[in-house]
């Protein structure tokens, strides 16, 4: 994603730039899970190259399971600054360990959706 330093977005560029439609991304900032962002001369939102950022993080969260209430922890744990560090691993390593399960489900399900497939297809010939 290529955005200089200084340039900044409306909430519809950020919103198409990571994926999400402007109701989600307006949600995210009423359920306090982005900080306020800053405003123009004329009151309307106006997103940073550091905003967008945070947001692909939390898509990316997001798609991987991470329930909001965690979404939410992390984001209060990281407004608390360095001192929370330990706190901000522990939680990333609890939802990769939940990932990892995840992913192990999914293969097993893929093995036996190929397998079928290949007993299907032995009927074509």
């Amino acid at each position: 994603m290529n955005i200089r330093m200084d340039e900044t977005m409306t909430v519809g560029e950020a919103a198409e730039r990571v994926g999400l439609t402007t109701y989600t991304l307006r949600w995210y900032e009423q359920e306090g899970l982005v900080a306020p962002v800053g405003r123009d001369s004329a009151g309307r939102r106006r997103y940073t190259a550091e905003d967008l950022n945070w947001l692909v993080l939390l898509t990316r969260l997001r798609r991987t399971g991470m329930p909001v209430r965690d979404m939410r922890r992390y984001a209060e744990l990281a407004r608390q600054g360095e001192a929370t560090r330990a706190a901000r691993r522990a939680l990333f390593e609890r939802h990769r360990d939940r990932v990892l399960a995840r992913m192990a489900e999914l293969q097993e399900d893929l093995t036996v959706l190929n397998h079928k497939i290949e007993m299907y297809g032995k009927g074509d010939r």
